[in-house]
């Protein structure tokens, strides 16, 4: 492991078009952010690993101590965080049973470049830097730990927007040169309505069924959206794209709870009513903010701010 040791950096990510269907083949759009996670790995003292997770304002919020080479919680700050990361950890070991034998202790440092809520990716930015840290393969370790399709991680290390799709299972994606002329005019609102991705898998997958033409018609979508030119034609396809999802998972759009007279167009990202969405706006950039202020929701990101694109 002492090659290992050292500071690592993932980014975190939004998911433009394909939510749900990513998990079943369906081409999506993703986002890097500028905002991810670091990892720092140093010798500890003693045996066993300790680790520290500190927040976006330098706070410390969790501490523990796991066994080596195993990755057994032995003390945590917080019982449900240090099980999640004995998980990872675990599944590291059965990917890697050999690469913690000869490291009696060590310190791990990790932190969040973005507050904790706000849902861009402290999981996914995780398992890519233990991936990283251990020489293993990031998909195989999200596989074995939380699951999920893996945009996530390919937008961890990438330079700019991605398409992604995973093709009988496996994960591919290619950079894309998404610069919209009207990138002014996009806005990330923060709702901060948490909501439960496992459950909104479920009911995807209940509602759902196998329509592989919804699969190829939210994929066109897809390329359609990251190809948009025109602004009025880029709002037309998140409605079309909201709308679909509405339809298959029988809940209505973020818009329509939310903000019905907003000028442009709302879709909401990633677990349907939770962290963010997306806002095409007319109006604008204070103006924009403005509105999203008199609604409730402080949190309203320009697009060029939040999103990396080294292209």
């Amino acid at each position: 492991m002492k090659q290992q040791e050292g500071t690592y950096r993932a980014n975190g990510k939004l998911l433009i078009s394909g939510e749900y269907f990513v998990l079943d083949g369906a081409l999506a759009l993703a986002l890097p952010t500028r905002l991810g996670q670091t990892l720092s790995c140093q010798p500890g003292t003693g045996s066993g690993i300790e680790w520290e997770s500190y927040d976006a304002n330098g706070h410390l919020w969790f501490r523990g101590t796991f066994s080596l080479p195993g990755w057994t919680l032995l003390e945590g700050s917080d019982v449900e965080v240090g099980r999640n990361l004995e998980k990872i950890g675990q599944a590291v070991h059965r990917l890697r049973p050999e690469g913690w034998t000869a490291q009696p202790a060590l310190k791990i440092v990790t932190q969040l470049e973005f507050p904790r809520h706000w849902g861009l990716g402290s999981s996914s930015t995780l398992v890519t830097l233990l991936a990283a840290l251990t020489a293993t393969d990031p998909y195989a370790l999200l596989a074995g730990s939380f699951g999920g399709s893996g945009y996530d991680l390919a937008c961890a290390g990438a330079a700019g927007p991605i398409l992604f799709q995973r093709d009988a299972g496996v994960p591919h994606f290619v950079h894309i040169p998404f610069h919209p002329a009207f990138s002014n005019q996009l806005f990330f609102v923060y709702l901060g309505k948490k909501q439960d991705s496992r459950a909104g898998i479920s009911r995807y997958r209940e509602l759902m069924g196998n329509d592989n033409s919804l699969l190829a018609h939210i994929s066109r979508l897809s390329w359609e959206i990251a190809a948009a030119k025109d602004f009025r034609q880029f709002c037309t396809l998140l409605h079309t794209h909201e709308s679909c999802v509405s339809e298959v998972l029988q809940l209505p759009r973020a818009g329509e709870l939310y903000f019905p007279d907003f000028p442009g167009a709302i879709k909401s990202l990633g677990a349907w009513g939770g962290d963010f969405v997306l806002a095409a706006s007319s109006l604008p950039a204070p103006a924009t903010i403005d509105y999203f202020r008199e609604k409730g929701f402080d949190v309203c990101l320009q697009y060029n701010d939040l999103i990396l694109n080294h292209f």
